[in-house]
């Protein structure tokens, strides 16, 4: 049984690493290039199931657009009121850091707490649709376990639009 006792060391060894490369910023990943709102769109959905999007179904060559499609968040009023309604509802989230704020667009990180994922999340009042177009995407791993969709969702009922 001595082999049993070796094996939960080891198994705690690994778990104290993998918490403590989480707590030094090592699963942060890289920010993704290609934000911002061009030619009235935000950046395509990921490729995998970690991410969702409003304008998923304008790209019709990624295979996750049905999977990663959500509805924009419904404006407030101007482009002014419904931004600063956002704004509040993510500053009322733990984790979140905006990192762009322009009149009508909002690039926020959100972090989670223990293991220091970083989600990157978009959001740009459409004037066409008088909406709010969202995109949130996770920098690493495959799937997200709908953390980004679970969070777009909050976000929206934060703002009472639920």
């Amino acid at each position: 049984m001595d082999w049993l006792r070796w094996i939960g060391i080891a198994i705690a060894a690994v778990a104290v690493l993998v918490l403590g490369a989480g707590q030094l910023g090592l699963f942060r990943g890289k920010t993704p290039e290609n934000l911002g709102v061009r030619d009235g769109r935000l950046k395509r959905p990921s490729m995998n199931p970690n991410s969702v999007s409003s304008q998923a179904h304008l790209h019709a060559d990624n295979p996750m657009r049905e999977v990663a499609q959500i509805a924009p968040l419904p404006a407030t009023g101007d482009t002014q009121a419904s931004m600063a309604r956002l704004r509040q509802a993510i500053d009322s989230m733990a984790g979140a850091t905006v990192v762009e704020q322009q009149p009508d667009y909002l690039y926020v990180q959100f972090e989670s707490r223990v293991m220091r994922f970083v989600d990157d999340a978009e959001f740009w009042f459409d004037p066409a649709i008088g909406a709010i177009q969202v995109r949130s995407a996770s920098r690493l791993g495959r799937k997200d376990l709908g953390v980004n969709r679970a969070r777009i969702e909050s976000i929206r009922a934060r703002m009472g639009n639920s």
